[in-house]
């Protein structure tokens, strides 16, 4: 989903190549040899980004999500290439009361999360030269997300249940893709949150959804408890992103315009 959007954001600016399965693993470390060795930049969009099938699938999610980019880092490092690498919020447990900051201390809740935050240390570790954007909500026209089963839900109930205890702000991965982009060009090291401005929960998300995209639905607000799932969520994914404006100079877009636009294309 983002790999897509972002090729289309640098492919007309940077000299760019895209490896993505089944012709190109990250886990294999012949392949992800040749692609470091002739590269001066590395952007690590893949991920194994099934949370509930994480919990089942524990070590393969550390093999993508850790191993893989501990390994990138290696690599890079011997020919000095600077890397890019995509966290999440899953990072963090959800029960701080305020915005998360890049100063915050990690603790994950799930398998995924856990994955993923030994992905960043073992690539800090790598002794590389290295960014980290940790990015939450995100949504775009090329993969399954939260907008898009929700309206595939819609068309077969009549009735929809949302949980209204998660908080986060709905992140456009074109959105996601133009500040990588940025990011590339100016090549920053540690740690940055990205999201999109202003902070909203699942159900009232939903309800501007269907406000922008009108269907014979009813969408009723309830808890995370309602719902058992395999990994449990964060509660509150609201990002600091102060760090990340001020590097960049520029606020960041309220989440619903892009969100409106995104609407428009389904």
């Amino acid at each position: 989903m983002l790999g897509t959007d972002l090729f289309v954001a640098v492919k007309d600016k940077l000299d760019a190549a895209v490896y993505d399965l089944p012709e190109f693993d990250i886990t294999n470390d012949r392949q992800l040899s040749e692609v470091v060795r002739g590269s001066d930049v590395l952007i690590n969009c893949a991920a194994f980004t099934d949370v509930d099938g994480a919990e089942s699938q524990t070590d393969h999610a550390y093999k993508v999500n850790a191993e893989a980019a501990g390994r990138l880092g290696v690599l890079a490092a011997e020919v000095d290439a600077w890397v890019l690498h995509v966290s999440t919020d899953f990072v963090f447990d959800g029960k701080l009361d305020r915005p998360y900051t890049e100063a915050d201390a990690p603790g994950p809740i799930n398998a995924y999360g856990k994955s993923k935050l030994a992905g960043e240390r073992l690539l800090l570790q790598s002794g590389c030269r290295n960014c980290i954007i940790r990015i939450e909500w995100t949504y775009g026209l090329n993969g399954s997300n939260f907008v898009t089963r929700l309206l595939e839900r819609a068309k077969m109930q009549k009735q929809l249940k949302v949980v209204d205890d998660q908080t986060g702000s709905p992140t456009a991965t074109t959105q996601v893709a133009e500040v990588i982009l940025k990011l590339v060009q100016r090549k920053p090291h540690g740690i940055f949150h990205f999201a999109s401005e202003g902070y909203i929960s699942r159900y009232e998300m939903a309800r501007f959804i269907f406000k922008s995209k009108p269907m014979a639905v009813e969408v009723l607000p309830c808890r995370s408890s309602d719902f058992v799932t395999a990994a449990e969520r964060p509660l509150n994914s609201r990002f600091g992103c102060t760090k990340i404006k001020t590097l960049l100079g520029e606020p960041i877009e309220p989440w619903q315009g892009p969100l409106e636009s995104f609407l428009g294309k389904l």
